[in-house]
C-alpha cells in the first residue's frame, strides 16, 4: 500500500515542475512585485484541499486529529523556515523537485534541511524543540472553537478565492512562450494549484489506509529518509518517505522529457547560503509542526490555528529575507555609465559571483564561444571594457541593444537583474537576456506583458537553457 504514496508523489512531482509551483516565489511576490497573484493560486491549493477533506471528514471517511497550539515554537519556527527558504531558493516541496531539474544548490539545501529536520525530532536538538513547544494554547481549530461545521470556513474560502482568481485571469495578459509541442508546454499556475489541491485530497485516505494519519508533508519524510539511510530502521520507511521520493522521481521525469534538467554547479556563495538556508528550513520547519506544504496546504485547509499562524509568519520571514537578500547587482550599461579598460594580467569579476549566485556546469555547451572578460559577452569578437563596478554581466551588442547574462543565478535573481537592467534603457531599446533558470521561463515573459514590454525574441538555447529579447516600452 505504501507504493500507493510513490505514484502520488509521482503525479505531484510531475504537476509542480510543470507549473513552476512554488509557495516559496508566491510569498515573495507580495513583497518583491507587490502581487498577489501567486498568493491566490496558494488559496486555490487551500480551497480545493479544504473542501475535499471537509467531504472524506463528514462521510467518515478520515479522522483529522488536533494538537493544541504551541505559540511560540510556530511563531519562531515560521520565522526561520521563511527566512530558510528565501536563502535556499525554495520551499520544502520546491527544494526537492528542483534537485529534480538538477540544481546542486538544491541538493545541498535538502541534505541540510533533512539533516536538521532529523535533529530536531530525534537528535541533538530534540531538547530545544521540546522546549519551545511546551508552552501551550488550547486552540485547535477555528470550526471547533466556534462550535460550527468546517464546511462554513471551506466555502467561504472557496468563494473568495473563486472571486480573486477570477480577478487575476480577466486581466492577464498575453504572455510571450516558447514554440513548443502542446505535452511541453508548462501548465498554468492555476490549474495546476487546482490539480495539486485535489492530489492533497488524494493523498489523506490513501496515507490513512497504511496507518499514517495525516495527508500531504516533507519535512517528517524528508527527516526519514535520512534516519533510514543512516540506520537501515525500515519502520522509517512510509508511505510519507515513498511520497517525496515520487516526488523527485515524478519532477526528473517531467524535467527531462521537457529538456528542462542539466546540473548545474553552484559557487561557493551560493553553496553557503544554500546550506544555511536547508538548516533553517529543518530547524524552522520542525518547531512550526510543518513547512509551506504541511501547514501551509494541509493545517491551514483544516483551518488549524497552527496552519494559520504558521502561514503568516513565513510569509514574514520571506518578507524580511527578501528585504535582507533579493537586491539587484545594480547593472551599467555600456554608454551610459563610466568605463575602464580591462589592463593586461587583470582578473576579472565574474557577474555570478557579483550577485553571490553559482556559475553553470556546462555553460560552455549551451551559449557560443565568444570572447569574454568579467563576465561581459562581446559577440562582435572584441574584447569589452569591464565598468569601475561589475554590472551584473551587461554587455553592448550594438547600439541601443544589450545583453544581460544570468546563467547559473537561481530564481528570482534573473528577473530582479532584467528589471534592474530594463529601467536603465531608453524606450526602443532592447535587451538580451540569457538564463537557465526554469522559474523564469514564466516570470521574466510575464513582467515584459504587465509592463508593457514587447517580447522580440524567445528561444532554447540546448538544454535548461533560454533566450528572450525584450523591447522596452513607452
Amino acid at each position: 500500500m505504501i507504493l500507493t504514496g510513490l505514484a502520488l508523489g509521482a503525479a505531484l512531482g510531475a504537476v509542480m515542475q510543470r507549473g513552476r509551483f512554488c509557495v516559496t516565489g508566491m510569498l515573495r511576490d507580495i513583497f518583491l512585485q507587490r502581487s498577489w497573484r501567486g498568493f491566490t493560486a496558494l488559496l486555490i491549493v487551500i480551497s480545493v484541499h479544504a473542501v475535499g477533506l471537509a467531504a472524506l471528514t463528514s462521510a467518515g471517511i478520515i479522522a483529522p486529529e488536533y494538537s493544541d497550539l504551541a505559540p511560540v515554537a510556530v511563531v519562531v519556527g515560521g520565522v526561520l523556515f521563511g527566512l530558510g527558504i528565501v536563502l535556499a531558493g525554495g520551499c520544502a516541496s520546491g527544494t526537492w523537485y528542483r534537485s529534480a531539474e538538477g540544481l546542486v544548490g538544491s541538493w545541498i539545501a535538502l541534505g541540510t534541511y533533512a539533516l536538521s529536520a532529523a535533529a530536531m525530532k530525534s537528535g541533538a536538538l530534540r531538547g530545544l524543540n521540546d522546549a519551545l513547544h511546551a508552552p501551550t494554547l488550547p486552540l485547535r481549530s477555528l470550526p471547533q472553537s466556534l462550535g460550527v461545521s468546517p464546511w462554513w470556513f471551506a466555502l467561504a474560502l472557496g468563494g473568495l478565492t473563486a472571486a480573486l482568481a477570477r480577478r487575476y485571469l480577466a486581466a492577464e495578459k498575453p504572455v510571450a512562450t516558447l514554440r513548443r509541442q502542446p505535452w511541453r508546454r508548462p501548465l498554468h499556475l492555476y490549474a495546476a494549484a487546482v490539480i495539486v489541491g485535489l492530489l492533497g485530497v488524494l493523498a489523506w485516505p490513501l496515507s490513512a489506509a497504511t496507518g499514517r494519519n495525516d495527508g500531504l508533508g516533507i519535512t517528517t519524510p524528508s527527516s526519514n529518509v535520512l534516519r533510514y539511510l543512516v540506520t537501515g530502521d525500515t519502520e522509517r520507511v512510509d508511505w510519507g518517505v515513498m511520497l517525496v521520493l515520487g516526488l523527485f522521481l515524478g519532477a526528473f521525469a517531467a524535467a527531462k522529457a521537457t529538456g528542462e534538467f542539466r546540473v548545474r554547479v553552484p559557487d561557493a556563495t551560493t553553496a553557503c547560503r544554500a546550506v544555511l538556508g536547508g538548516l533553517a528550513m529543518g530547524v524552522g520547519a520542525s518547531l512550526a509542526g510543518g513547512c509551506t506544504v504541511g501547514n501551509g496546504m494541509v493545517q491551514t485547509s483544516l483551518f488549524t490555528y497552527q496552519g494559520w499562524l504558521a502561514l503568516l509568519f513565513i510569509a514574514l520571514g520571506v518578507g524580511l529575507g527578501t528585504r535582507l537578500w533579493l537586491r539587484p547587482a545594480a547593472p551599467r550599461l555600456a554608454g551610459q555609465e563610466s568605463v575602464r579598460p580591462v589592463r593586461p594580467g587583470e582578473p576579472g569579476e565574474p557577474a555570478a559571483q557579483a550577485r553571490g549566485e553559482g556559475a553553470v556546469a556546462g555553460a560552455a555547451s549551451v551559449l557560443p564561444a565568444v570572447p569574454s572578460v568579467g563576465g561581459l559577452i562581446s559577440l562582435g569578437g572584441a574584447v569589452p571594457e569591464r565598468r569601475d563596478q561589475p554590472g551584473g554581466g551587461v554587455a553592448t551588442l550594438a547600439p541601443g541593444r544589450y545583453r544581460l547574462d544570468t546563467f547559473g543565478a537561481v530564481c528570482p535573481f534573473p528577473l530582479i537583474e532584467a528589471k534592474e537592467a530594463m529601467r536603465r534603457l531608453a524606450p526602443g531599446e532592447e535587451l538580451v537576456i540569457d538564463f537557465d533558470c526554469t522559474q523564469a521561463t514564466d516570470s521574466i515573459p510575464r513582467w515584459a506583458a504587465e509592463d508593457g514590454h514587447e517580447v522580440v525574441e524567445f528561444t532554447e538555447r540546448g538544454e535548461a537553457g533560454w533566450s528572450i529579447t525584450v523591447r522596452k516600452g513607452a
